[in-house]
C-alpha cells in the first residue's frame, strides 16, 4: 500500500467518523425534543402523569400531580413519591410497584396519598412497561386518578390475598375477575378474545397458583383481594 492510499483511507475514515457523529448528535437533539415535546403535552394534561426509570425510580412526574401533592419536582423524584402514600399502604403498593418492574407486567394498585392540603385521598394508580427500538426496557409511564369516597367504606383487602392475585400474570388476573363476575369459560373467552382451550387453561393455572379446587374459592379470593365488589 503506498503512502498516497494510506492517506487516502486516512481521511476517509476521519470522514466516516464525523458522519458517525453528525449523525448521533442529531438523533441526541431529536430525542431532546421528542421528551420535550412529551412534558409539554404531559403538564396541559388534566391527569397526573409519571414515568419511572428501568431501575424502578421515578423520573418524571406532571404538573397535576406536583399540584395534587403540594410540592416540589425534585421532592418527588427517584423514591421521593413514597414519603406521601399512607403508611398503612406503603409496604404492600411498593411490593407491587417493584414486583411488576421485575416482571415488565402492567399493574394497576389503590392506595391512600397525602394531597396538597394535608389529607389523604385514594387514587389509583395504573402503569405500563417502556421499551427502547432495540426491545431494551426502559422503564415504565403511567397515570394516577383520584378516587371518589365511597358513600360506604369498602372492607380493605385482605394482604395474602392480595399477594397470590397479584402473583398472577395479567391475562390470568383478568381471567379471575371476568370468571369472579359470573362468566363461563366460554363467555370469558369471548370478551378476551382468546380460544375456549386457552381461556380453560388460564384457569387450571390460577386454580393450582391459588391453591383452591372449585370456582367459589376462585371468586372468594378475588373479592378479598379487592379484584371484585362482593
Amino acid at each position: 500500500m503506498t503512502l498516497s492510499s494510506q492517506v487516502d483511507d486516512a481521511e476517509g475514515l476521519k470522514e466516516r467518523v464525523a458522519e458517525l457523529e453528525s449523525e448521533l448528535q442529531r438523533q441526541r437533539e431529536n430525542q431532546r425534543t421528542a421528551e420535550q415535546r412529551f412534558r409539554w403535552l404531559a403538564d396541559a394534561a388534566p391527569v397526573m402523569l409519571w414515568t419511572a426509570d428501568a431501575d424502578a425510580q421515578c423520573s418524571y412526574v406532571n404538573r397535576a400531580w406536583l399540584e395534587f401533592r403540594g410540592r416540589a419536582v425534585e421532592q418527588e423524584l427517584g423514591n421521593g413519591w413514597t414519603e406521601g402514600v399512607h403508611p398503612e399502604d406503603r409496604s404492600l403498593c411498593i411490593e407491587i410497584y417493584l414486583k411488576a418492574f421485575s416482571m415488565h407486567e402492567p399493574f394497576r394498585m389503590q392506595y391512600r396519598v397525602l394531597d396538597a392540603g394535608g389529607e389523604y385521598r385514594w387514587v389509583e394508580a395504573a402503569g405500563a412497561p417502556r421499551f427502547e427500538n432495540d426491545g431494551a426496557f426502559a422503564g415504565y409511564a403511567g397515570s394516577v386518578a383520584e378516587l371518589a369516597p365511597p358513600s360506604v367504606p369498602a372492607p380493605a383487602p385482605d394482604e395474602n390475598a392480595l399477594r397470590l392475585v397479584f402473583s398472577l400474570t395479567e391475562r390470568e388476573r383478568q381471567v379471575l375477575a371476568l370468571i369472579a363476575q359470573g362468566k363461563s369459560t366460554k363467555e370469558t373467552a369471548a370478551c378476551l378474545g382468546i380460544s375456549y382451550k386457552t381461556a380453560d387453561s388460564h384457569r387450571s393455572r390460577i386454580l393450582e397458583k391459588l391453591g383452591v379446587h372449585e370456582t367459589a374459592s376462585m371468586v372468594r379470593y378475588a373479592i378479598r383481594a379487592g379484584l371484585i365488589q362482593a
